[in-house]
């Protein structure tokens, strides 16, 4: 399979310019309010990213209501794993939709953290600090033990971008955002991981620029 772009490239292409791409992270689980790895883990909404998600339906429904855009008429699709899910789901109950009613891609789950997945940073910086320090190196390139890099991450979500062709509502996850916007703007691979990605927000592309909404 051909990649999508150079390997060890330091900016990465404008790999598709979508109509109309709203993407949702999912709400806090506990993992997260910890700070740990996450990954492809299924962890639960905390009460917290419940309200989260509520939330980000309600806000996503005044744009759409403020745009004259009929949120039937949108594309829905979430990863698989149960937070995106339960997200997913609020949101549209909140749209006047059917929860139910919306298509699972796989290519949107998040990043894997393989064996590291469950733990935090400074929990891992005790048992193994050499690759610890190789992260915060190349948060890039940089492949946790039978994980992702964000670089491998960016060859799967780009392939995804590529199949986008109506406009669409996406719940997934923080990673996977990262590389998105990065593919979508044509960022720095150094800055791309760590973009910030709040869960109490809802992220729009429109006419080739993102906007970002949020309870003023």
């Amino acid at each position: 399979m051909t990649a999508l772009f150079p390997q060890n490239a330091e900016t990465l292409p404008k790999l598709h310019d979508p109509e109309f791409l709203v993407f949702i992270r999912h709400g806090q689980t506990d993992w997260n309010a910890e700070g740990r790895m996450q990954g492809q883990k299924d962890i639960p909404l905390n009460t917290t990213g419940e309200g989260q998600a509520t939330q980000n339906g309600a806000l996503l429904k005044c744009y759409l209501d403020s745009e004259g855009i009929d949120p039937s008429s949108l594309d829905f699709v979430a990863s698989p794993l149960g937070r995106t899910r339960a997200t997913m789901e609020r949101a549209r109950k909140q749209m006047g939709l059917a929860p139910d009613t919306y298509r699972l891609d796989a290519q949107l789950m998040e990043i894997t953290f393989g064996g590291w997945e469950g733990a935090t940073l400074e929990e891992l910086a005790e048992v193994d600090p050499d690759r610890v320090a190789q992260r915060r190196a190349d948060k890039w390139g940089f492949v946790p033990p039978d994980g992702e890099s964000y670089e491998m991450l960016a060859e799967r979500i780009g392939r995804w971008l590529l199949t986008v062709g109506r406009p669409s509502v996406v719940v997934s996850h923080g990673g996977v955002f990262r590389v998105l916007r990065g593919l979508l703007e044509g960022g720095h691979t150094a800055k791309v991981p760590k973009y910030d990605v709040p869960q109490d927000k809802v992220f729009v592309w429109r006419d080739s620029k993102m906007t970002v909404l949020a309870n003023s």
